[in-house]
């Protein structure tokens, strides 16, 4: 059954409903349920439900606007001082697991990509007094859906080689 993961799309249009502390919660423990090489989990979650904050972050990335509407903000950072090889891959994954967790609940979300731009992460470090071992990987914009998109695949047997390439 991989409707769940056909149906999660991009979203950047959201209402003006709040996302609950209760949702907020179910979507984090999604994301630290993903794997961990060696269990490590280096993750660490920053939640801004700040409308100020939200605007200001808006500006540290091209196409990061949808900030101004979304109700809520997850920064899913990597602590390097726990895992200095696989934060990124681990992150990820946790990453993935939030989105797949808010297209579940009927939640809209987008992944606005942070690292490695040092000219986005380091606003979003001053901005929320990241510490310096702390890597923010990724900056999920979420909200109530103000949009629909169709559930797709993205298949291409091209990109497949069995056995050998």
């Amino acid at each position: 059954m991989i409707e769940p993961i056909l149906a999660r799309r991009s979203i950047r249009k959201y209402t003006d409903e709040p996302v609950t502390d209760l949702e907020i919660r179910r979507l984090l423990e999604a994301a630290m349920s993903a794997p961990s090489a060696s269990n490590h989990q280096p993750w660490h979650f920053v939640v801004i439900t700040d409308r100020w904050t939200l605007d200001q972050m808006a500006e540290y990335g091209p196409h990061w606007q949808m900030l101004r509407e979304a109700p809520l903000a997850i920064i899913v950072c990597g602590d390097t001082s726990i895992s200095e090889k696989y934060w990124v891959q681990d992150c990820s994954a946790a990453t993935e697991n939030l989105l797949l967790a808010v297209s579940m609940m009927g939640l809209g979300g987008v992944w606005l990509g942070c690292y490695p731009r040092t000219e986005r992460m380091g606003p979003c470090r001053e901005l929320l007094d990241v510490p310096h071992e702390i890597e923010p990987l990724a900056v999920l914009s979420i909200g109530h859906p103000a949009e629909e998109k169709e559930p797709r695949t993205q298949y291409n047997e091209e990109r497949v080689h069995r056995e050998k390439w």
